[in-house]
């Protein structure tokens, strides 16, 4: 590799994960999201380090071998040469530091107590070869004593790879604490690809450790039949709570994948308001709008001021999509609604004071679509009109729903998709 110019002697791997990845130019071509090691001969031994698992444009992870590397440092990692563009897929072989080795339970040699890996530092050997040097770590107590309990909770600790045996018990529930925390300020759909990318065992510790709300955000993104393996896995009363948490259509989307007494016994558990939006849903044919809509779109009423719109379209738990437009109705400002009156879109608003009414600011020029228009048709009016969601009415003109763009886009796309994504290219001068 000719060595490794600016790098820095060790590097930890949860605080390298997000940095920039650029070529030899000052192009970013990715973000770093984890690191590929192989075990040697014997565990004493350190852990060679093989590769990258890197984030390139449109959320592929790829493979980027360390001989291709040429700089590593926690503000930008260099590579040079060509990489791979084929989705990353880890060999029997390999372990991911942040996905498998995070969190993981060890004991050190000395005293056979126990510790959780928090962090994992690699330096490059004289040889050129990188390798896993140093764990810092976390004693766990086993609760001997209360005095050892008390004295050892909690200590961190820096360690040599040979201070410790791998693991404790390969079968034993490993934390997910530090996986999570690297993973936090990712968007709902990058988190999903990396639960995708684990195995079953690994997949459910974290699920079993991420909080409802964000668990329920990836849901959202998740294909339909991993989404329910994860429901499968936490319980009835957790799936319950997580179904009322997500968007009732792609709460639907899930539970329409069930058996219809698995559905219903999910339905009777969630609270009968989110439960009975659900059911409206899965009323429809999947392939139509009432199958693809939301029915929890902004609706306001035409008194209502600009400023206090905005204040809406604000909520951090809005999808973009929903949060693009407002739907202006006559009350009741449920759905079903009382009579819809027309949209108005946030950019409208942005042009006029905040003390204006919005109900002068309509947009009457898009036809609400009924529940049983087929798909194309809805993508026919996305297009036509610019839109990033359509409204969706009954025979009485009550706004029954709001199919927006993603949705429509997941319908037309095939089925695996989220698979495909590296196909467009095949790979990238980095």
């Amino acid at each position: 590799m000719g060595g490794m110019s600016g790098s820095t002697d060790r590097i930890f791997i949860a605080r390298l994960a997000g940095t920039r990845v650029f070529d030899p130019l000052g192009d970013q071509v990715g973000r770093i999201r984890d690191a590929v090691i192989v075990y040697r001969s014997t565990m004493r031994r350190r852990p060679k380090v093989i590769g990258f698992v890197v984030e390139v444009p449109g959320r592929r992870r790829v493979f980027v071998p360390i001989g291709r590397v040429t700089s590593i440092d926690v503000g930008a990692v260099i590579t040079t040469g060509l990489v791979n563009m084929r989705r990353f897929a880890k060999r029997a072989t390999e372990t991911l530091v942040m996905a498998d080795l995070l969190d993981q339970r060890l004991r050190i040699r000395e005293d056979g107590s126990p510790v959780v890996v928090e962090d994992v530092g690699i330096e490059q050997q004289r040889n050129r070869d990188w390798e896993v040097a140093r764990l810092f770590v976390r004693r766990v107590s086993e609760q001997r004593t209360a005095f050892s309990a008390l004295r050892r909770r909690g200590e961190t600790l820096q360690l040599d790879w040979s201070e410790v045996d791998h693991p404790v018990d390969a079968a034993e529930s490993q934390s997910a604490t530090q996986l999570i925390a690297a993973y936090q300020e990712t968007k709902p759909a990058d988190l999903a690809d990396v639960l995708r990318e684990l195995d079953q065992k690994r997949r459910l510790e974290v699920v079993r450790e991420l909080d409802d709300e964000r668990l329920a955000d990836v849901l959202e993104e998740l294909p339909e039949d991993d989404a329910v393996e994860v429901l499968n896995a936490v319980g009835l009363e957790r799936s319950a709570t997580l179904l009322e948490t997500m968007q009732p259509d792609d709460a639907a989307d899930i539970l329409g994948e069930l058996s219809d007494e698995r559905a219903e016994q999910l339905l009777q558990a969630m609270e009968p308001d989110d439960a009975e939006d659900v059911r409206t849903l899965l009323a429809y044919d999947e392939d139509t709008a009432g199958g693809l809509m939301t029915t929890e779109p902004i609706i306001l009423s035409p008194e209502t001021s600009i400023a206090e719109a905005l204040a809406h379209v604000r909520r951090q738990e809005l999808p973009a999509a929903v949060a693009a437009a407002v739907f202006v109705c006559r009350q009741p400002l449920e759905t079903p609604s009382g009579k819809f009156l027309g949209i108005v879109h946030i950019q409208e608003m942005l042009r006029h004071p905040p003390h204006e009414s919005i109900g002068t600011l309509l947009d009457t020029e898009v036809e609400p679509l009924p529940p049983e228009a087929p798909i194309g048709e809805v993508a026919a009016l996305l297009a036509a009109y610019n839109l990033v969601s359509v409204p969706i009415t009954d025979e009485g003109e009550h706004l029954v729903g709001v199919v927006t763009v993603d949705d429509v886009l997941d319908a037309l796309l095939p089925e695996d998709w989220r698979d495909n994504r590296e196909t467009s290219r095949t790979e990238v001068s980095a």
